[in-house]
């Protein structure tokens, strides 16, 4: 193989950082040395006497994968499969915590700490609040986000990418290496390298004549062109912050900013507004035959005791003739109360949910909390069934009303559980059947 005016005719000379024939003006620096083979085999051959002449920074580039390169080579597994799981390990466990943290637990209990970022114990449809197995798929997802991203970026950062250049791609001859040519590169940053003694050790390896690789001596200030580009990026960037602070703290006759737009301004007929759509011209539509309001589909005003709680216009003091008490109908409104009210007046109902508890504890707010009723004030135990059956259905106050949320045969049950829950804190020896009550008085 021939190749032109080998650089190693005579000894080399680096004192002055770099080739003293070159005619530009731009200085470089040797960045290593190139020798070329015509087949895998030769190549197989050098890279294991290169490994055993102890060498540790130097490469081969292929046309094509040569299988076995890597013993050749000496390269030894990656760490990358255990980064990756340990990126996964640590997806998983911020998913576990963030899960039980924000659902179960509470360990920021300082007024210091916003809301956003506190933990919050909060009861859901009578689940635990630990419910591990509907974390999963949250833990799941993050287990997969961090696995691939440690893949990705820890695999970038062992390569040493992204690398946007290198001085291989300045040698004429190297070219050749996407066709039918097979190199071998000692970089000069290797501990062992020496110009003189690694030319004569690349020169037995049975390959052509080794290459000078150079690259340009790069200037450790930043070029103009990138401090102009980064002082005028910075400018443009500070605009909107501008902007927002000046909408923020100006007044102005004008509506604010809104970029987004969502669905606030969107093109509609509103009341009044001719509609060409119909044949009669108008936008507003009058009910489709058959329509019935949302808790009209019975005929509330044939039991309105059952419907809302009412006899002859005051508030019933007995349950309705369809709702029948018994066992089943108290473990039902146990189940629903558990649900729906305990959050707030807790399970055995004196007003100590975890949303009151919570809001007790000195929180930015606190001074305006109201403590919700507790089911055993005298001034509850006074009120008819259908007067508690009515703040169910509308609320109070601040309490939201449940009418939409709980069927009306539910907030009955609910009614009679309350009065159970009343019944068991003011409970006498009379009340309790007979059998357990000389079970009682033996003990």
């Amino acid at each position: 193989m021939s190749i032109a005016a080998s650089p190693f005719s005579k000894p080399y000379d680096d004192s002055h950082g770099g080739s003293a024939s070159r005619s530009h003006a731009r200085a470089t620096a040797l960045a290593g040395l190139m020798v070329e083979f015509d087949n895998p085999d030769a190549l197989h051959d050098a890279a294991k006497a290169v490994r055993n002449a102890g060498y540790t920074k130097w490469d081969v580039h292929t046309p094509f994968p040569v299988h076995g390169l890597e013993k050749s080579m000496g390269i030894r597994p990656t760490i990358l499969p255990s980064i990756i799981l340990i990126g996964g390990l640590t997806g998983c466990l911020t998913g576990l915590f963030l899960t039980h943290y924000t659902n179960g637990i509470e360990l920021l209990r300082n007024a210091i700490v916003p809301t956003n970022l506190s933990g919050y114990p909060y009861p859901i449809s009578g689940k635990p609040t630990f419910s591990t197995p509907a974390y999963i798929p949250v833990v799941f997802e993050l287990t997969v986000l961090f696995s691939a991203l440690t893949a990705v970026f820890g695999m970038l950062a062992m390569n040493g990418l992204p690398t946007f250049w290198n001085p291989l791609l300045r040698q004429p001859r190297f070219r050749a290496v996407t066709n039918d040519r097979f190199f071998l590169v000692v970089e000069a940053r290797d501990p062992k390298f020496d110009a003189n003694s690694t030319a004569t050790m690349l020169r037995g390896l049975g390959g052509g004549e080794p290459e000078r690789v150079e690259a340009p001596v790069e200037s450790a200030e930043p070029p103009r062109w990138l401090i102009s580009a980064g002082i005028l990026a910075t400018c443009f960037a500070l605009i909107p912050l501008v902007v927002i602070a000046k909408a923020r703290n100006a007044k102005m006759r004008e509506p604010r900013i809104h970029i987004v737009q969502d669905m606030d301004n969107q093109e509609r007929y509103k009341g009044q507004m001719p509609n060409p759509a119909f044949a009669d011209g108008r936008a507003m539509r009058p009910e489709v035959d058959g329509t019935v309001a949302r808790g009209d589909i019975r005929d509330t005003r044939a039991d309105v005791h059952f419907t809302e709680g009412l006899v002859d216009g005051d508030w019933a003091a007995n349950f309705p003739a369809k709702i029948t008490i018994n066992a089943d109908l108290l473990e039902r409104g146990q189940n629903r109360f558990n649900i729906y009210c305990s959050a707030c007046h807790g399970l055995d109902g004196r007003g100590n949910g975890p949303v009151n508890a919570r809001n007790m504890d000195g929180r930015p707010g606190w001074e305006t909390w109201v403590q919700p009723t507790s089911m055993h004030d005298q001034s509850v135990r006074d009120r008819a069934h259908g007067h508690i059956f009515n703040t169910i259905t509308n609320g109070i106050r601040t309490m939201p009303p449940y009418g939409a949320s709980l069927a009306i045969e539910d907030r009955w049950a609910i009614v009679a559980y309350v009065r159970a829950l009343q019944q068991s804190s003011a409970a006498s020896l009379s009340d309790v059947p007979e059998n357990i009550r000389k079970e009682l008085e033996a003990r």
